[in-house]
């Protein structure tokens, strides 16, 4: 009699996905490690109250499934003083995740989003790279009450430019009496600004810095300071006012609102 062997399949059990969980203080490290591009958008909404549910829809949306297996390492949005925009900031392995992502994983979240908040207006979409950013004191353990993007368009693409640029305007943090960028806080005149992350395009034509700031009313305080925008009136300063090549630019404050992450 041929002998019979019972055999047994083996089963795999893959570990389930990581859910989105809140990140305290609705407050993302634009420094982290092992980020390739970030993508930084905006959502304009047209009023207040379309603000806030259209925040609370994209945290539904997001903490009720599970965080996209494709690269994604942090996602947040902050809603605008303006009372109608939302600005989105994305960190991303490469620009292959998130290409991966909006071909599995988006339209789910975008529809059900869009059915509690109608007529979203999507403006803009970009993606960088961080250049150079950091604390202003790396003992500062301040919270943020208010982001500040502060934009600057060149006219043309050329990355030595614009981190020749952006180099122009941290030596201008650094040495200005009014702000004593590399100092501690308690020995800053000005202390609002809590840090500054200077992220430029692959082509060097857009640059974005994600200011945090201890408080909106810190930030205008800066502003109406000596000088033109938060900068004393220095030759260091003159010097990135007059940069050439700098074709427009524009600075929008937030509320901190929301940053997922995955969990575990």
């Amino acid at each position: 009699m041929a002998e019979q062997r019972r055999t047994t399949a083996r089963t795999t059990t893959r570990p389930a996905a990581p859910k989105a969980v809140t990140v305290p203080h609705a407050r993302p490290d634009p420094g982290r490690d092992g980020v390739g591009a970030v993508k930084i958008s905006t959502w304009d909404v047209g009023t207040p109250e379309r603000q806030r549910a259209a925040l609370a829809a994209v945290e539904t949306a997001w903490t009720s499934r599970a965080w996209p297996a494709v690269g994604l390492l942090s996602y947040t949005v902050h809603i605008g003083e303006d009372g109608r925009t939302l600005l989105h900031y994305s960190q991303w392995t490469d620009e292959e995740a998130y290409e991966r992502f909006c071909a599995d994983y988006r339209d789910e979240r975008n529809a059900e989003i869009d059915a509690a908040v109608p007529g979203i207006e999507r403006v803009a979409l970009y993606t960088y790279d961080l250049y150079r950013g950091g604390l202003s004191d790396p003992a500062d353990s301040r919270i943020p009450g208010a982001v500040v993007a502060v934009e600057a368009e060149f006219d043309g693409p050329d990355r030595e430019r614009a981190e020749a640029w952006v180099d122009g305007v941290l030596a201008a943090l650094a040495s200005d009496p009014g702000i004593r960028g590399g100092a501690a806080v308690a020995d800053r005149p000005h202390s609002g600004g809590i840090s500054g992350w200077f992220h430029l395009t692959a082509d060097g034509s857009r640059m974005l810095n994600y200011a945090e700031w201890e408080s909106a009313e810190a930030h205008a305080a800066a502003l109406a300071g000596p000088g033109e925008g938060i900068g004393s009136d220095t030759e260091e300063w003159r010097k990135v006012h007059a940069f050439p090549g700098v074709r427009s630019g524009q600075v929008r404050r937030f509320t901190p609102g929301v940053s997922l992450r995955p969990g575990g």
